[in-house]
């Protein structure tokens, strides 16, 4: 990571977000004596932002109306597409976590074995990647006939939400160090 945040930083930041559901596995993990990814502990070096990820969060991830399976593909999909290292090792973590699969990779190239609330997430944020001003109209259509008007908003966001952080994790070479591993073999 170009950035670097001390232990005192870390329990600063984490104090004020401790009782946050959006944060339960890194606290977890914070508890047990080891450090959250490295995502949230640049975050921690600003700690405005950090409770700003935890309003978001509480609005949409993991919480929000739209299934969390669902949220996780258009996480893992964004993710892979950017080629962002940290969010595509946690999310498969998380997404193992939460028994979407042995392999989430490889779900979202299989449509015929996702539900069709996943398939159309999944070509939706694929479709806003390659043209955001071009979603076909189609496509938009089928959203409408398995999401309400308020889930679709939360899926656009989400979309639009992970390709800011892919982003902001690229940008300072944030890397996934298998931190949650032990949190998937704990909760399976």
């Amino acid at each position: 990571m170009r950035v670097s945040v001390t232990d005192e930083q870390l329990r600063e930041a984490f104090d004020m977000v401790r009782d946050d559901p959006a944060f339960a596995e890194s606290v977890k993990a914070m508890n047990e004596g080891r450090r959250p990814g490295e995502m949230l502990q640049a975050l921690a070096l600003r700690p405005e932002l950090l409770q700003g990820f935890t309003a978001i969060s509480a609005g949409q991830y993991p919480g929000g109306i739209v299934e969390r399976d669902v949220k996780e593909l258009i996480i893992l999909e964004a993710s892979r597409a950017n080629e962002c290292q940290f969010c595509t090792g946690v999310h498969i973590a998380v997404a193992k976590m939460l028994n979407i699969g042995d392999d989430p990779i490889a779900l979202l190239d299989q449509p015929d074995m996702q539900t069709d609330r996943q398939r159309l997430a999944v070509q939706y944020t694929r479709a806003a990647m390659v043209d955001s001003n071009g979603v076909p109209d189609e496509l938009f259509d089928q959203l409408g006939r398995h999401f309400t008007n308020a889930e679709i908003v939360e899926i656009t966001f989400a979309i639009g939400f992970i390709n800011c952080l892919n982003m902001f994790n690229n940008l300072l070479r944030v890397t996934y160090h298998g931190e949650y591993e032990d949190l998937t073999t704990a909760e399976s």
